[in-house]
């Protein structure tokens, strides 16, 4: 499944994509919509810097065709450590693209580049409480569920439980068929940063 998707970074062809997600309450899912947003402020970020940044980046989640099916993102996190040495990491695919596989394929392909092209030591997820598919997704790709968030997420006119998950670079599944974690570079255009 990983080879049917790629990460990129976002085209200006995309940009309908990100104004979508600021719009449609639909689009990204129930977990993940906290309301309208301006998409001026998208565009505004894409004009800046193309949403890769030093402590927050975003991504095209494609197909080989180049059809932009979500948004993969990580953001740089202070954990009293060195700088970049842990990001928390985030997906939403487009309700007619969930449940295939792709979340899963995507995650694991941003883990992968995150390892091998920074020097992050941690990759920390959130997840609301009841999102028992992506809690399943970071399950399978190796993270560890490390504990509940009470009230930490206001969604929908209601404060909302999530729940953490981690993933150390030592716990990094290896590559199927490598036996290594160093994998080429699983993003499309991208490469070095963090």
């Amino acid at each position: 499944m990983d080879d049917q998707i790629t990460l990129r970074v976002f085209k200006e062809e995309d940009l309908p994509f990100l104004d979508r997600i600021c719009i449609d309450q639909d689009a990204i899912g129930p977990f993940e919509w906290a309301g309208f947003q301006d998409v001026r402020a998208r565009r505004r970020r894409w004009e800046a810097d193309g949403y890769v940044g030093a402590d927050s980046s975003a991504l095209a989640v494609a197909l080989p065709d180049g059809t932009v099916i979500g948004i993969a993102s990580w953001e740089a996190k202070d954990r009293g450590g060195p700088a970049g040495g842990c990001y928390e990491i985030g997906m939403a695919l487009l309700p007619e693209h969930r449940g295939r596989g792709f979340g899963t394929a995507g995650q694991r392909l941003l883990v992968r580049h995150l390892f091998a092209y920074t020097f992050a030591r941690r990759l920390e997820a959130q997840t609301d409480a009841e999102n028992i598919a992506e809690q399943k997704v970071l399950e399978r790709i190796g993270f560890r569920r490390e504990g509940l968030l009470r009230d930490v997420r206001f969604r929908h006119g209601v404060w909302r439980d999530m729940v953490i998950y981690g993933l150390l670079r030592d716990e990094l599944p290896a590559s199927p068929g490598t036996g290594s974690d160093r994998a080429p570079n699983p993003v499309d255009g991208l490469s070095g940063t963090g």
